[in-house]
């Protein structure tokens, strides 16, 4: 039987896992799933359709699966999905889908997520995401793999993350930031490349020189429209790799519109 503490509630209809533990003073909802060899440390609130998946620790005073912060929401049998092998620290809220965002809330594989951390209704997040102290995401943000988002960063409604892109601490973003970029400021500005988060996960030197290259194309003080820009560097590097990753992001729709670096002499 899985080991559940005496002083936990869990609700008949709740799915767990053998291999799962629950601590004291948690409560798990009827519809809930708990995959094997998830922990819920103690004083964790897992309710509504959420689902946990295998070797995913929670630590104490999280809730999961709560009813969106979005006065739209009218009860709908929305979701919450969380991967395998997650780390959910103290005070993490994560809120289910609304009808207005695909109905579901999607967390991926192998993130952590630090202390006071706030996942909006419809967020959906890829794999190896860490986001640090107090960061936060609005409704409806499509976050890629290895993003890293320091503390008490927020990111507005409906903006893309892309993979390999780093988060300044303190900072708010309001566009849609290109993979491997790095953004810092009040109002998120471009200020280069996440070049050491491309060294630590083994991105070749050819590969980073490229997409400096391309980066100075697209952001630097070459003349043309971003269309043209854009065009340039397809035609200078085509193929995949990270050029072609950033290509892709930038063509690809968007409600916010992209990052762009501080204008020469702007605030």
């Amino acid at each position: 039987m899985p080991q559940i503490h005496s002083t936990a509630i869990v609700e008949p209809g709740a799915s767990v896992a053998l291999s799962a533990k629950i601590g004291p003073f948690c409560h798990v909802g009827s519809q809930a799933v708990l995959g094997e060899t998830v922990e819920l440390m103690s004083h964790v609130v897992v309710v509504g359709r959420t689902t946990i998946g295998e070797a995913t620790r929670v630590f104490p005073f999280v809730s999961l699966g709560h009813a969106p912060q979005d006065l739209k929401f009218k009860g709908e049998d929305s979701r919450l999905v969380i991967g395998q092998r997650n780390i959910i620290r103290e005070q993490v809220t994560m809120n289910l889908g609304t009808a207005g965002g695909g109905m579901e809330t999607r967390i991926g594989d192998d993130c952590l997520f630090m202390v006071g951390v706030h996942v909006a209704h419809d967020c959906i997040i890829g794999n190896h995401v860490i986001m640090a102290n107090n960061a936060t995401l609005g409704g409806h943000v499509h976050i890629d793999d290895y993003a890293v988002f320091g503390g008490l960063s927020a990111v507005h409604q409906f903006v893309r993350v892309g993979r390999h892109a780093m988060i300044g601490g303190v900072t708010g973003v309001e566009r849609d930031v290109i993979p491997f970029g790095s953004v810092v400021g009040d109002r998120a500005r471009l200020s280069g490349l996440n070049i050491i988060g491309m060294q630590r996960r083994g991105f070749s030197r050819d590969e980073i020189q490229a997409l400096r290259q391309a980066y100075q194309m697209l952001f630097g003080d070459e003349a043309g429209t971003f269309a043209e820009r854009l065009a340039a560097v397809a035609k200078r590097f085509p193929g995949a790799g990270p050029v072609g990753d950033v290509l892709e992001f930038a063509r690809a729709e968007s409600i916010r519109g992209l990052c762009q670096p501080k204008p020469n002499g702007g605030d």
